[in-house]
């Protein structure tokens, strides 16, 4: 009985743990308010080598996020402004096991 009382309590206490923790946003799925693992998709981005915030690929069709580079304000859902120094979120381009992947476009950027 106690063994049974035991296994109960670790398997919920594993599960409510797992739900509360940050790294249990599933990745590869933005959500509509344009974010991923509680980090918004807009802003200054840099990309990087090694650790990187975001592993991204880009791709041409069934984007998870249509993303406009732009030279100033990049203050909605998918609007990057590429820079050196002091990013929002950094990102590596990847061809496998990306977190999320992207499109370059023009006009209409965000979540598709």
């Amino acid at each position: 009985m106690k063994r049974t009382a035991f296994g109960v309590a670790v398997v919920v206490g594993t599960y409510a743990l797992a739900a509360a923790s940050p790294s249990a946003v599933p990745m590869g799925k933005v959500d509509k308010s344009c974010t991923l693992g509680g980090k918004k998709l807009h802003g200054k981005v840099k990309v990087v080598e090694h650790f990187p915030d975001f592993k991204v690929k880009v791709v041409e069709h069934f984007p998870d996020l249509n993303v406009q580079i732009v030279e100033h304000f990049p203050d909605s859902c998918g609007k990057w402004q590429m820079v050196e120094h002091f990013p929002d979120f950094t990102i590596k381009y990847v061809d496998h096991f990306p977190d999320f992947e992207i499109k370059k476009v023009s006009h209409f950027p965000g979540v598709p």
